[in-house]
């Protein structure tokens, strides 16, 4: 076999739809909305809890609203695309297993490496900011941490600590830390916590993280369903704040182009729903649950943000709404305080579902990577006890532990997205490859419109992508670099189709 012919050998469909039935790896226990759970886990998060508010007081005024749908309708595309996928191979890995189905194995590999980090990452981020709430919360109960253990070392005393261990060499030196901000335990407790509950029952985990949801989602109905009778439509004029350019840094807000400005911020909000696909072989029925679960999530978050949005703004002046906690602020504003705590207390239990949403898609890509050979078999053995990938998973509760107790939020948050981002183009893009070489193939759901809508979901990607800082190209070409070093070390070798009759088609 030829070297280009050993990097785009797959599987038909015919062969992952008869693995489906055959596969014994994980039990299925979850049902519809289970998984919806898990999709609405994954997107709601700080985007209703602080980017609603931060972006109206920055870029959008009132029509924030109008940046969710727009950002909404871009996500939606994927999603539609995502759901066909999902129907048609209910495997494990996602767009990992997408792409090994279409493009061949080492497009696989680039983007089931890449969503690793992903991931990963974005657990690494939301534990950074869970703890920031929980330490808010503690400090009004009267408990205080240690210095040391409030916060992880800011980039100035980990580049002092580096100088330390390699020396200066003709850079200049770096003054000795004033704070005394070492290693946040919380952000990395939380994450090993959730690593453990992963690595139990399923079911277990998913029950639990069911529930997290479901106060979640009542957080949220409380506040649209308190606010709606304190809004002062006085606060909805002008919906689109006229645009203005700040004379000091020359940076334009509000406008319509401070809408698609919001829009392209809070595009990072309305994305998560693909964690729940890659549970495909938990699921008891996966075409049937699977396209419908990621369709519901998507539509249920995308009501909660609009909804909040407008009751944000109807309450207060969209100009208060810059804060951290911008929900809970805009209630303190108008005398409720009592619903502002409730309000904290649910985005801190809350927010746990987006951590158990991304780890449990980081693990089980990891999972379908050593499966497949691509990886060291040794990860692929599911507990026996537990039914679960338990290796990887704990592995990366250490990992997004480290990160998370020792980065600063900037350096980590710096590196979460392109790699979505760049999953969603492969998905669109290959579903309409797919309708091309195999429109007879039987669908259980068919992305309407897929002419149109998957162009447009690309599109929107390629954007989000162009507007990225350069530093994220950086260091995703270095991750992307090492990724290419272990599949031509050692998966183009240990894959299961090198020593199977690999497919040529799909």
């Amino acid at each position: 076999m030829s070297f280009f012919s050993k990097l785009v050998r797959h599987k038909t469909v015919e062969q992952l739809q008869a693995e489906v039935g055959s596969r014994g790896d994980f039990r299925r226990v979850l049902g519809l909305w289970q998984l919806t759970a898990i999709g609405i886990g994954g997107i709601i998060g700080v985007g209703i809890f602080v980017l609603a508010g931060q972006q109206a007081a920055t870029n959008a005024g009132p029509a924030v609203a109008l940046s969710f749908i727009i950002a909404g309708l871009g996500s939606a595309c994927a999603a539609l695309c995502y759901a066909e996928f999902a129907g048609l191979i209910p495997v494990t890995g996602s767009a990992y297993t997408y792409g090994y189905a279409v493009l061949g194995e080492f497009v696989a590999w680039i983007i089931g490496w890449d969503l690793l980090l992903e991931y990963a990452l974005v657990v690494a981020v939301v534990a950074i900011g869970w703890s920031g709430y929980v330490q808010v919360l503690l400090n009004s109960a009267g408990v205080h941490l240690p210095e040391w253990a409030q916060q992880s070392m800011s980039a100035q005393t980990m580049q002092y600590y580096l100088q330390q261990v390699f020396g200066t060499h003709g850079v200049t030196a770096i003054a000795a830390p004033s704070d005394g901000h070492r290693f946040n335990v919380i952000a990395a407790g939380v994450s090993v916590a959730v690593a453990v509950l992963l690595t139990v029952r399923t079911e277990w985990g998913a029950r639990f993280n069911t529930a997290v949801v479901a106060i979640k989602v009542i957080g949220v109905l409380l506040v649209v369903l308190v606010g709606v009778f304190y809004i002062n439509t006085a606060n909805w004029h002008p919906f689109i704040p006229a645009r203005v350019v700040d004379a000091t840094t020359g940076l334009g807000h509000f406008g319509w182009q401070g809408v698609l400005t919001g829009a392209s911020v809070v595009f990072f909000a309305v994305f998560g729903y693909d964690t729940l696909t890659t549970a495909a072989e938990e699921a008891k029925h996966p075409q049937r649950d699977l396209p419908r679960a990621v369709l519901l999530s998507l539509a249920i978050a995308m009501v909660l943000y609009i909804a909040v949005s407008l009751v944000l703004t109807g309450i207060t002046p969209y100009s208060h709404l810059g804060g951290d906690a911008s929900v809970s602020d805009a209630f303190e504003s108008i005398g409720l305080h009592w619903l502002s705590i409730i309000i904290a207390i649910a985005a801190v239990i809350g927010v746990t579902s987006v951590l158990f949403a991304f780890m449990l898609g980081a693990a089980r890509i990891w999972f379908a990577l050593a499966r497949d050979g691509l990886l060291p078999a040794w990860f692929a053995k599911v507990s026996p006890r537990f039914g679960t990938p338990a290796r990887p998973t704990i592995i990366l509760g250490l990992f997004t532990a480290l990160v998370a107790g020792l980065l600063p939020i900037g350096e980590v948050a710096e590196l979460v997205n392109i790699g979505t981002l760049s999953a969603f183009i492969i998905i669109c893009g290959s579903i309409m490859l797919l309708r091309a070489r195999r429109p007879e193939l039987q669908r259980n759901f068919r992305t309407p419109a897929v002419w149109f809508t998957a162009p447009l979901g690309i599109v929107f990607s390629a954007v989000l992508i162009y507007g990225l800082p350069w530093i994220t190209y950086e260091r995703f070409v270095i991750w992307m670099a090492l990724g290419c070093l272990i599949y031509f070390g050692y998966g183009i070798r240990h894959s299961k189709l090198a020593h199977a009759g690999e497919s040529r088609g799909p």
